[in-house]
């Protein structure tokens, strides 16, 4: 059979641009419409062993699908000098991901050279990472060793059959539950849940979940369905609000809602009133939080990009390979997001049919979430 490649990526990414004037970082670097540069999502892997029917359906991501040679990659080495770099920027939290990040082979000694990186301010950095959990049991000890704060676990679903159908690698929701207390038992925390909750799928799964992690050391999010990407099929009519699940769950097990943890959290917190712990809701489809978004990303083969719902990327790789000095790319940094004025959310029902002619928004299996 002929390879089949589907496009995830715009190969005309141009290069990001060194400017004339080279200034040096201070430590806060603020977009066109004022928002500092706070989180760095790093993937590190376009590859998954999921196949989940909103992120990466098996009939587009077959036995067929073209991954990106290794060569492509962004080295250990490369991604902790863009790191260090961004913090100088005011980077003070790292989340890797994927695709499934623990695909990576030897990702401790990646999260090891990423601890080791100082920061202006002379806290630690914040480095988590988040997985689908079909490995976390057998790395979550070396994870912790090597200095990683804590992870965010993907469960779409507590039955059974239906994460297996969700997941559609036939993985099992006992083995994900496994990966979560070795991650607890590791040291690592707080971890936090996400459930993407998808209307006519898997929204009868809320109260199951709700209940199952009341009063857990586990923290449950709940993830408006979103139009990420061009091959989950999405469609407004499958989104469950937030509200609702909030009023689901309310119904049963009263909640309050309760204060951020700092300025551009993306998950809404409620407490249970019993004292039982919380839940968070991420309401990029209802309740857009574009006006505070603080995240860069970076993708497997070093392409940043400014916004979850981007349609191209800038090529930082170039720079990386060109034998360009840090301070180079600092500048080259520096200048794209003070350009940046990205709000995609916030004018999804404007926008959403107004791409260019064969653009695609970026999948996020290549960015991660």
């Amino acid at each position: 059979m002929a390879e089949k490649i589907i496009m995830i990526n715009d190969l005309r990414s141009p290069q990001l641009a060194v400017p004339a004037q080279r200034d040096a970082p201070t430590g806060t670097l603020l977009d066109a419409r004022g928002r500092p540069l706070h989180d760095l999502r790093i993937s590190v892997t376009d590859r998954c062993n999921f196949r989940c029917v909103y992120c990466m359906p098996k009939e587009v991501f077959d036995k067929d699908y073209a991954y990106l040679p290794q060569g492509d990659l962004l080295s250990f080495e490369e991604i902790a000098r863009v790191a260090r770099i961004f913090i100088g920027h005011g980077v003070e939290k790292i989340r890797l991901t994927g695709g499934e990040p623990l695909l990576r082979k030897n990702l401790e000694r990646l999260v090891g050279m990423l601890r080791a990186l100082p920061t202006p301010s002379g806290r630690a950095l914040d480095l988590t990472l988040t997985t689908n959990g079909s490995l976390l049991a057998r790395k979550a000890r070396a994870l912790k060793d090597a200095g990683l704060d804590r992870v965010t676990v993907s469960l779409d679903a507590l039955d059974d059959a239906m994460f297996r159908r969700m997941n559609d690698v036939d993985f099992s929701v006992a083995d994900v539950l496994h990966g979560l207390d070795a991650a607890h038992a590791a040291g690592l925390g707080p971890i936090k849940v996400n459930m993407v909750v998808k209307g006519g799928t898997n929204d009868g799964q809320i109260l199951p979940m709700a209940r199952h992690f009341k009063n857990s050391p586990f923290i449950l999010r709940f993830i408006e369905y979103m139009d990420v990407g061009a091959s989950n099929g999405w469609n407004m009519d499958e989104v469950i609000p937030s509200s609702e699940v909030i009023r689901r769950i309310g119904a049963e097990l009263p909640l309050a809602p309760a204060s951020a943890n700092y300025a551009g959290e993306t998950a809404a917190r409620w407490r249970y009133l019993d004292g039982g712990g919380e839940v968070g809701v991420i309401s990029s489809v209802t309740q857009a939080f574009c006006h505070d978004c603080s995240r860069l990303r970076l993708s497997t083969e070093g392409k940043l990009y400014t916004c979850l719902f981007a349609t191209h990327g800038h090529d930082l790789r170039g720079l990386l390979r060109s034998s360009r000095p840090d301070a180079d790319l600092s500048a080259a940094v520096a200048q794209l997001w003070r350009a940046r004025a990205d709000r995609y959310s916030e004018t999804r029902t404007i926008d959403a049919t107004r791409l260019a002619p064969g653009a695609k928004r970026v999948e996020m299996s290549y960015i991660g979430g």
